[in-house]
């Protein structure tokens, strides 16, 4: 098909001319507004207030508000209370007045859906942060926690590696009950309705869908809430209180990175930097210097007409980026010794980590071996990305052909090692499962478990396929984990990208390429699925409300990126003639920019499902180029015209796609 070779060229070329010098790719990671407000009254709690700063990032957030005066979390998305409050907030530090227009428009809304006193419990930390709320009316979280042993239920390796590094952090802010006032007043924002509120409705992880609320009967929700009240009577002995703030100290410490950061995501990083600030360590000091100039390599300033806009990262991701990248170049018939990827190939590799981390609480016996997200976050590799590595390095040949080999057997072994006693994997830790931590009354936003998840374990089972090792007994259990998992109209449920759609492009070529043969009933399912739900147009996509309705999932505006994950599992389920298939390579060739990429405002990543999503800004390229490549070469075509760095042969067998 002469339109998918066009396509497929120009996509390539386009994602090759963004490659670093180094070898790595990168793209955006775009969120929302929140990032950019609580980063400005961050400074303002550091005492690093700067008036060009606050003005760029201004000029951000008033340009992501709604004709309605709110602001949302994604693309589309409904608006959202806490995300609107936050922003309000941040546009009143940089001047605008109350009774603006557009500030009254927001107003006016936030004050319809209950005012302040409605908004999660992090907002209106950041507001008693800035002297805008009561500590009284907060939960809390006691820096004593930091004693509580491994096997002991609520210590600090029950949470996710995200949420444990922000809870410690956080537990020493709530302890000093800081209040730093910014300078003005948001009354207009209260309603005068109880502070002590029951908190919002909780993210349970493991439920489908997860916007359930956690019933106000439920014995432990009591239990925590009479825990809550007590604590805040509670006057801690000095000396243990001093003891315990010593040890989160000397944990948060120990788990910053040498570019600053803390597990290369903003949420630790910002409540470590206050921490240790309240904890008497000064701005001059060298972890509080690198923590807040690290803070400018994760921020985006663009000029526009009106002036700079400024705005922050939530995390950065050139591990994941770069791997996706190479699969999806060798599946265009990208040459395996070609120079970009042999630099790719080498960068990765120097990224490996072999020290300690967090997850050897719980896996003490296994060896290090893994990759993380971030160009830095070494305490914590995740188990997603050494999986895409494993399959992104096997098909690249490189001049040191015996550095490959070890790291890839260290890094199945690690994997091996991280597997769940269930069958399943999740992202940073095995058995991450407990959830109890969801009942505590300041959990109302945002994941903060780890179970294994679908496809997380689907790329660990194509991990070992690919390297010939779907025989071994941690594979047959990852597919019987899968099988199990699937849902009842034939789909898979996705942790980390947004979401049935996600999970179903993930798991059924990692089945496939296990062995499962495409005519088996878990694989008809998928595939009829995928035709039930394409769009009239030839594409597919997902609106992120399916997290909290099922009813959504596979439902949406078609996306590049999306329209490739549906292709890719229906390629390897031998469905590259049928009319489905046909329809949305269809799609891709028409929507394809001049430049050769696609647009998509749409968010298709997931941070926090129901809560916090991710547009990654290479998704549009990468998947829809692997879909592409896979499609083009397995109908027997030649590979794509060589590109200026020299010549392509076809790739080896196609991941997950190979009969």
């Amino acid at each position: 098909m002469d339109l998918a070779r066009a396509t497929l060229e120009r996509a390539r070329d386009h994602l090759l001319g963004l490659q670093h010098a180094e070898g790595w790719w990168q793209g955006e990671l775009e969120t929302n507004v929140t990032m950019d407000a609580e980063d400005l009254l961050l400074r303002e709690f550091l005492g690093l207030h700067d008036d060009a700063v606050i003005a760029a990032a201004g000029r951000w957030i008033r340009s992501q508000q709604r004709d309605d005066g709110t602001w949302a979390n994604f693309y589309g998305g409904p608006a959202d209370l806490s995300t609107t409050v936050e922003a309000y907030l941040a546009l009143r530090l940089a001047g605008d007045e109350p009774d603006a227009p557009h500030l009254k428009l927001a107003r006016d809304w936030i004050v319809e859906q209950g005012g302040v006193e409605a908004s999660r419990v992090f907002t209106r930390i950041w507001l008693a942060l800035s002297g805008l709320w009561s500590w009284d009316d907060l939960p809390v979280i006691p820096p004593e926690l930091i004693y509580l042993p491994s096997w002991f239920p609520l210590n600090i390796y029950d949470w996710g590696c995200w949420a444990r590094q922000t809870i410690v952090a956080l537990a020493v802010v709530q302890s000093f009950r800081p209040s730093r006032p910014i300078g003005l007043s948001i009354d207009e924002l209260k309603t005068g309705g109880p502070h002590g509120r029951a908190p919002r409705p909780r993210r349970d992880l493991d439920a489908r869908p997860v916007g359930g609320t956690t019933s106000a009967a439920d014995p432990w929700s009591r239990f925590f809430t009479a825990l809550d009240k007590a604590l805040h009577h509670y006057r801690p002995v000095k000396s243990v209180r001093r003891a315990a703030l010593r040890r989160c100290a000397e944990w948060i410490i120990a788990r910053q990175e040498k570019d600053g950061c803390w597990g290369g995501i903003q949420p630790p990083w910002v409540y470590s930097l206050m921490a240790l600030n309240l904890l008497g360590y000064e701005l001059g000091h060298p972890v509080m210097a690198r923590g807040i100039a690290g803070l400018d390599r994760f921020t985006i300033t663009e000029d526009t007409s009106d002036g700079p806009v400024r705005r922050l990262e939530a995390c950065q991701s050139p591990v994941w980026d770069t791997i996706l990248t190479m699969t999806a170049l060798a599946d265009a018939g990208l040459a395996a010794d070609d120079p970009s990827l042999v630099r790719a190939g080498q960068w990765v590799l120097g990224e490996e980590i072999r020290g300690p981390g967090d997850w050897q609480v719980r896996r003490p016996g296994v060896a290090p071996g893994g990759w993380a997200f971030e160009f830095d976050n070494d305490n914590y590799p995740d188990t997603d990305d050494t999986a895409e590595v494993v399959l992104a390095l096997r098909r690249v040949s490189l001049p040191d052909q015996t550095a490959a080999g070890p790291a890839i057997n260290r890094a199945l072994t690690w994997l091996a090692g991280m597997q769940s006693k269930d069958g399943g994997w999740g992202a940073f830790d095995a058995d991450n499962t407990r959830n109890l931590v969801n009942k505590l009354p300041f959990c109302d936003f945002g994941a903060v478990i780890d179970p294994p998840s679908a496809d997380v374990t689907a790329h660990i089972v194509e991990a070992f396929a690919a390297e010939g090792r779907s025989a071994e007994q941690a594979v047959r259990r990852g597919v019987v984990w899968l099988l199990r998992a699937q849902e009842s109209d034939g789909s898979w449920f996705g942790r980390w990208g947004a979401n049935y759609l996600y999970g179903t492009g993930a798991v059924v070529p990692a089945l496939i390429a296990a062995g499962v043969k495409p005519g088996k009933p878990a694989i008809r399912r998928a595939v009829a699925w995928l035709e039930q739900h394409q769009n009239p147009d030839g594409g597919w996509g997902e609106d992120l409300r399916s997290y909290g309705d099922q009813a959504l999932g596979g439902r949406g505006e078609s996306t590049a990126s999306q329209t490739a994950w549906a292709l890719l599992a229906l390629l390897a389920a031998g469905e590259r003639g049928s009319a489905a298939t046909e329809r949305g390579i269809r799609w891709l060739a028409e929507t394809q920019r001049e430049d050769g990429t696609w647009d998509e405002p749409w968010y298709t990543g997931t941070g926090f499902p129901g809560d916090f999503y991710i547009n990654y800004h290479l998704y549009r390229l990468a998947f829809p180029v692997s879909a592409l490549g896979r499609y083009v070469l397995a109908r027997g075509d030649d590979p794509p015209e060589p590109h200026a760095t020299g010549g392509t042969h076809p790739p080896g067998p196609p991941l997950g796609g190979g009969e």
